[in-house]
């Protein structure tokens, strides 16, 4: 995305805080001037960029003088005043499970209204919950005909009409309607506005008195930068504005400004939409937000992606195979099943540290999905056999799969050297013994951190390591493991990596 941007330049500027001898005021002065500038180039409010400098300065002459890591100091300072630039303190609205929430939808015309009313429901659906969209839109022409084929795509169940042009009473008819089929998330969709259109405001403020939302949320175009704040203020004191969706901020070099300006309403962001696909509908928190922006990455979003596409309970049989150095085509099978199911992998990739939030451009992205599709199209035509096997396989049965599965024999090959290479990474790892005695990694790296550092680094391929940002992003990464909830519960559920086997004990 264009925020991207944003983000290599203010990564650059504090990439120089590593490479200098020493800190002082100076250095501190030209990197706030480098942040300051690749800020307003992304239309931030000069407002805020000031009041960010202020902090950061504050912060660094406070401690100027003691005896700590100046670098991280000021790391720290710029990361805690941008969030707190893009952060609200109202907090927002959480739909109930069991219960029946409407929300209503408001916003610019042209600002991706009702595609994001389909992200939303895509989202939650995905999730498990019971969506309908409900059509209010009578303005637009076509406005239905779109909804209608958006909910279809997505197989969300959905409410409007051709003839009726009271937009109060098909939102009225539609919530009832699926109030009495029970479904958890009720989206309704408004007719598009401007903040002078004092006509479609009136209409807006009558939907809400008839539907009685639980959350109404503005949906704004990044595109405006900075005018968002305008907008937003004008819809917030029409209607209760409980959250904003910051849509297109793939496509538009003032997506900054408009984050900042929005949250600024103290209306909370809860989602940015980053495409067109029905996916491309990211949860917004702003300090996960920034710390990606910015390369440090998100563990805690990690692990929750993890947890929420493999249930590790499900997999004892897995667990086990890699204690021993096992892994099998069928293995990978599952993980790249598992892969699918994440979504968009520029954002999972962006939650580790080290890896920027850009690390797959979306075409690139678009790629590599097609190509683990492709890869498992042949597996799907592999024998229980083969797939359970270690990947040794003659021409005759590699040319039978590639004819079975549309594909090449290179991509048959291509997939074969691709599992090889992960199956000797679990195969290393077993070898290293990792936890032990005790048999808990992460107390190891408290206790031994140099020695945990070589056999991890004996077991990564130098060109993953590359990746992963070097040995010591993933020492750290590990620290931040460690420090999470739930993730001891998952490695006594894993058994320990101390149980797998190592090098035979002589008697």
């Amino acid at each position: 995305m264009v925020l991207a941007e944003l983000g290599k330049s203010i990564n650059a500027a504090l990439q120089k805080l590593n490479k200098a001898p020493v800190v002082d005021e100076a250095l501190v002065d030209q990197i706030l001037g480098e942040i300051a500038m690749a800020l307003l180039k992304a239309d931030v409010n000069a407002k805020f960029i000031k009041k960010l400098r202020e902090d950061v300065k504050m912060e660094f002459k406070l401690c100027e003088e003691e005896n700590i890591n100046h670098q991280k100091l000021i790391q720290k300072a710029v990361v805690d005043g941008l969030t707190r630039m893009l952060e609200s303190d109202r907090k927002p609205f959480q739909p109930k499970k069991g219960k029946q929430n409407v929300i209503m939808f408001v916003g610019l015309q042209g600002s991706g209204k009702t595609t994001t009313c389909t992200k939303y429901a895509y989202y939650y659906q995905k999730k498990g919950w019971k969506v309908a969209l409900v059509c209010a839109d009578t303005f637009r022409a076509g406005a239905f005909d779109q909804l209608k084929q958006n909910a279809t795509k997505v197989r969300v169940p959905f409410y409007g009409s051709y003839t009726e042009a009271d937009p109060v009473q098909i939102s009225q008819e539609g919530v009832n309607v699926f109030k009495k089929e029970a479904f958890e998330i009720i989206i309704v969709d408004t007719s598009g506005r401007h903040k002078q259109e004092n006509d479609l405001f009136e209409e807006m403020k009558q939907v809400e008195a008839a539907v009685k939302p639980d959350d109404i949320v503005f949906v704004m175009d990044s595109s405006i930068g900075q005018a968002c704040y305008d907008q937003a203020l004008a819809f917030k004191k029409a209607v209760n504005v409980g959250s904003v969706i910051i849509t297109k901020l793939d496509g538009h070099a003032k997506g900054g400004g408009a984050l900042s300006a929005v949250a600024a309403t103290e209306s909370p962001i809860v989602f940015i939409g980053e495409g067109e696909h029905f996916d491309d509908l990211e949860s917004f928190e702003a300090s996960s937000f920034v710390r990606r922006l910015l390369g440090l990455g998100d563990i805690n979003k990690l692990f929750q992606s993890v947890k929420d596409v493999v249930n590790m309970r499900d997999q004892p049989q897995l667990i086990q195979k890699l204690k021993e150095g096992k892994f099998s085509i069928r293995d990978l099978q599952t993980q790249f099943n598992s892969v699918l199911k994440l979504g968009s992998l520029n954002q999972f990739m962006s939650a580790i540290p080290g890896m920027g939030s850009s690390v797959l451009s979306k075409g690139n992205e678009k790629e590599s999905i097609k190509r683990i599709q492709r890869f498992l199209c042949i597996m799907n035509s592999m024998t229980a056999d083969e797939l359970d096997g270690e990947g040794n396989l003659n021409f005759c049965r590699i040319v039978r799969i590639a004819k079975g599965s549309g594909t090449s024999i290179e991509e048959v090959h291509i997939l074969l050297d691709e599992h090889k290479k992960l199956s000797k990474v679990v195969g290393n790892l077993a070898k290293t013994n990792l936890g032990g005695k005790r048999g808990n990694e992460f107390e190891q790296l408290k206790r031994n951190p140099q020695q945990m550092m070589q056999k991890m680094k004996g077991a990564i391929d130098p060109s993953m390591l590359q990746k992963l940002g070097g040995m010591d992003n993933v020492m750290n990464m590990m620290k931040q493991m460690g420090q999470m909830d739930g993730i001891q519960d998952l490695m006594k559920q894993m058994g320990g990596m101390g149980g797998m086997p190592g090098k035979a004990k002589r008697k």
